[in-house]
């Protein structure tokens, strides 16, 4: 199971469809996995719902864009587990969707919080963690978006880009510590963002989006949460020990063309 067994995995947005498919995963691998989210009520859901193992997880209600909040999750993660071998730092928002021209000060603020202060703060608590520890993995969360537009996203777009710099610099400053800083850049899933996109761009009809996109990545079909969550597992596992400072494409396709 990718020798993830008993290993201590952190997951920001872990109530969302990306992340909830991660803590799936890695828990089926044996590894001891802290679930963060805004939410409490949909990270005890979640861990329901997984029938996730006692004393093998834990839950904690965190807003990513608060350092205290951030510094609170890793600090219970060292009290509980005593160290942090992989952090997926997933957590983010797609924002409103708006012409660029027309996007308000307080939409992008709230996306480039959560999307970048969010993955920043992360990155900086956990590093210091892992640092000492002389190793670690940690996957950021992207997005195709970074590399190819998608209408009425510039925030979203303009705060994937950022994490991607964000997961270079990072890998570049840590490597001498045994710490490797990946990136992964999902395609269109079918997650709560997607059904967001199809009902703005075409709220009379959705299904014609949906094909419209289906069509225009090769493979043919939208991701499954659980697609992105597989290259999650291998970016964490020893299987891509010589992979760091990469941004890696989960699309289908749909960036080659």
């Amino acid at each position: 199971m990718m020798d993830l067994l008993n290993k201590v995995v952190i997951v920001t947005g872990a109530a969302g469809g990306i992340g909830q498919a991660a803590c799936k995963k890695f828990a089926e691998a044996g590894a001891n996995v802290v679930l963060v989210d805004l939410n409490l009520e949909a990270l005890e859901k979640t861990a329901a719902e997984l029938e996730l193992q006692e004393g093998k997880y834990l839950l904690i209600s965190a807003n990513v864009t608060k350092e205290a909040d951030v510094e609170n999750y890793v600090n219970q993660t060292t009290e509980q587990f005593g160290r942090i071998d992989v952090f997926f730092n997933n957590a983010g928002i797609e924002g409103p969707l708006a012409l660029l021209g027309d996007y308000s000060e307080e939409g992008l603020n709230q996306v480039l919080d959560v999307n970048v202060k969010g993955v920043f703060f992360g990155l900086k608590h956990v590093l210091n963690v892992m640092k000492e520890q002389r190793g670690g993995s940690i996957i950021n969360t992207a997005s195709a978006g970074a590399k190819a537009a998608i209408p009425f996203s510039s925030a979203y777009i303009a705060s994937k880009a950022a994490v991607v710099g964000l997961t270079k610099a990072a890998a570049i400053e840590y490597s001498e510590f045994g710490i490797r800083v990946n990136a992964i850049c999902p395609g269109p899933t079918n997650t709560r963002f997607m059904r967001a996109v199809e009902s703005t761009l075409s709220p009379d009809n959705p299904e014609v989006y949906q094909a419209a996109v289906r069509e225009s990545v090769p493979l043919g079909r939208y991701a499954e949460p659980s697609d992105i969550a597989e290259t999650v597992l291998f970016l964490a596992s020893d299987r891509s020990s010589y992979i760091t400072g990469s941004d890696v494409d989960v699309e289908g396709g749909y960036l080659a063309k």
